[in-house]
């Protein structure tokens, strides 16, 4: 740990009879020093540094006995140096998702933080070499085309030091950037938002690395594009006759559409994300003959890419969404659900490993598959003029069905939040529209409810 003291002698330059016969002496603390120089005038320049830097109240180091402003000037790296330093040191406590954010993030602000752009290649040609090798840690250990190799390379040498970030415009310039997208449109509030958090905490590990002395993002005032608040638009969700004819759609569509059909019924009927039944196990369906039924989710398999997961494949395992790694979410299910799910055990099995759904080949159900299945049956169950507009443009929107038929269904938002694996917060945020229009409903039940307990109104005279 570096040890500091504000306590400085500086001794006037002497002349020795050796090679560098000019030697400066001080003192850090109790800690001698000194540095020799081939002519006086180097010398009287290094002690007059000194001297500024004792003046203006600079502690010292006592190892190096160096102020610490020239401390930091020898230990600086370029931007670009320490942002692959801060992606390594995320990587191994991220999710592969978490790592494409950051390689994303990284590779915006890093194009932006260059000292011109004097001999750069195309600007989207840079910004991917980032993206896939410049900050993709697994990619490190392999050699890069030489055309790759060269976009880094100018990138390394046009990159501004650390240390400039104390230079407020700098950072507004990285802001700015981190607000546009490649054609030059302003990217969604949540882009804006995640970006900007990812250089906040890249320029807190720079304070950590002692390469700026506070985080300069503290004292900007920059203000980002109005970031428009997530709700569920009621225009993408599907009533309950629009779901069921959706999900027949899906059923005609021959052996694939078959197959999917409890795929989609699930995402439906019981509001579970794609990527958590995408590993979906038997054993954690409990179905019976009769009555309601119970999934057990334990985990997302989000598809994101085999260049960022540890494994090598494309999907990513992982806990479930802002949950902890072993949390299982107890979702029970409709007689309607059960039912599919059974007919779909009874026609197909589980694969070797527990999995209900997969592909022809036994792999993971993939996005691009299922989504062209659900494309087909929009095509086939709603009108040309429903095909127009936005319901039910994607499988996710079946979830955001589940969710709201739920809520017009008189169950408790808390209940509907915690089967839906939302905090409350979330719920009131995202599906407010569906809560207001609840309101009449609502103000039926607590009317019912005064006149039991309220006393007959005076008559009129």
């Amino acid at each position: 740990m570096t040890e500091w003291s504000y306590t400085v002698r500086i001794w006037s330059i002497r002349k020795r009879p050796y090679r560098k016969p000019f030697q400066l002496r001080w003192q850090v603390g109790t800690r001698p020093h000194s540095e020799s120089f081939l002519t006086r005038g180097l010398a009287e320049s290094r002690r007059a540094q000194f001297v500024t830097a004792a003046r203006e109240g600079e502690p010292w180091d006592v190892d190096s006995g160096l102020p610490k402003s020239m401390v930091q000037k020898a230990k600086d790296i370029s931007w670009y140096q320490h942002a692959r330093n801060y992606v390594e040191l995320k990587w191994n406590h991220s999710p592969a998702s978490t790592r494409r954010n950051l390689a994303e993030a990284m590779a915006t602000v890093a194009l932006a933080l260059v000292k011109d752009t004097k001999g750069m290649s195309d600007h989207k040609a840079v910004r991917r070499a980032l993206y896939t090798w410049g900050f993709n840690v697994h990619r490190w250990k392999e050699e890069p085309p030489a055309d790759v190799a060269e976009l880094l390379t100018w990138v390394e040498r046009k990159s501004v030091a650390t240390s400039a970030l104390s230079d407020r415009m700098l950072v507004r310039k990285a802001l700015d950037a981190c607000s546009r997208r490649l054609d030059g449109k302003t990217s969604s509030g949540s882009v804006i938002a995640r970006k900007r958090a990812i250089f906040h905490q890249a320029l807190g590990f720079a304070v950590d690395a002692e390469l700026l002395a506070e985080n300069p993002l503290a004292t900007v005032k920059w203000k980002a594009p109005e970031r428009v608040e997530e709700q569920v638009d009621p225009e993408c969700v599907p009533d309950p006759e629009r779901a069921a004819a959706l999900l027949a759609a899906v059923r005609k569509q021959g052996s694939r559409g078959k197959h999917l059909e409890a795929f989609f019924g699930c995402i439906y009927y019981s509001a579970a994300r794609p990527g958590e039944l995408v590993g979906l196990q038997l054993q954690d369906c409990d179905l019976p003959r009769r009555g309601w039924g119970v999934l057990r989710l334990r985990e997302s398999r989000a598809r994101s890419g085999s260049s960022w997961t540890d494994t090598g494949e494309a999907h990513d395992r992982r806990g479930l969404k802002h949950r902890a790694r072993k949390t299982v979410r107890y979702v029970p299910i409709p007689p309607e659900l059960v039912a599919m799910l059974r007919w779909h055990v009874t026609l197909y099995g589980a694969h070797a490993d527990g999995r209900l759904f997969r592909t022809a080949r036994g792999g993971m159900v993939q996005e691009s598959g299922y989504g062209e299945v659900w494309a087909n049956a929009r095509e086939d169950a709603l009108t040309p003029a429903e095909r127009t507009t936005k319901l039910a443009k994607r499988p996710y929107d079946l979830r955001h069905a589940a969710v709201s038929t739920w809520l017009s269904s008189g169950v408790e938002p808390q209940l509907v939040a915690q089967r839906a694996g939302h905090s409350t917060g979330v719920l009131f945020r995202v599906y407010a529209k569906f809560l207001k229009g609840g309101d009449e409903a609502a103000n039926a039940k607590i009317s019912a409810r005064l006149r039991e307990r309220s006393a007959p109104l005076p008559k009129s005279v």
